[in-house]
Parts: C-alpha cells; structure tokens; sequence
C-alpha cells in the first residue's frame, strides 16, 4: 500500500482522538463545576482521555514514527477547529441583543 493513504488515515484518526479528547474535556468542565468533588472529575478525566489517546497512538503508529506523527497533526488540527467551534460559540452567547 502507498504511504499517502497511510498517514491520510492517521491524520483522520487522529482528528477522531482528538475529537474525543477535547470534547471528553469539554464534558467534564461541564459536569465538573457543579459538583460536589470537582477534583475526582478532572483527575478521573485526565487519566481516561489520556489513557485512551495515548492507545489510539500507539494503534495508528504501529511501530512507525510517521504515523505517530500524522496522527499528532490530526489531533493538533482537531485542537483547532475545537478551539474556533467553541469561540465562536462563546462570542454568540455574549454578543449585546439588538432590539
């Protein structure tokens, strides 16, 4: 198999990873502020996303540091668009109501 389609689908799965990790983030701000033991949220979080990022890693690498790489950039651009999504979100919510 050619290598383009290879680390076409490590960037996809590592936009999928990233995807899960900051929008498994995103839920546990959410649930985290309004309860009781806010630090068992962050911590349990923290270690299931990177738990399952770094096994997503390791399975789209396969031994092949351009993979790992590939899949670094497709959770760095899932980032991103998380980032913009979530702006522009936060913009909508606070613009002033024109009547």
């Amino acid at each position: 198999m050619s290598e383009f389609p290879v680390l076409a689908l490590a960037i996809a799965a590592g936009g999928v990873l990233g995807a899960i990790f900051y929008g498994g983030l995103w839920w546990t701000v959410s649930k985290g502020v309004s309860s009781k033991v806010p630090a068992l949220w962050f911590l349990g979080s923290l270690l299931v996303r990177m738990s399952v990022l770094l096994a997503g890693f390791l399975f789209v690498a396969d031994g092949h540091w351009e993979r790992m790489l590939a899949c670094l950039l497709g959770v760095i651009l899932a980032r991103v668009a998380v980032e913009r999504l979530t702006h522009k979100r936060q913009e909508a919510r606070h613009a002033p109501q024109l009547r």
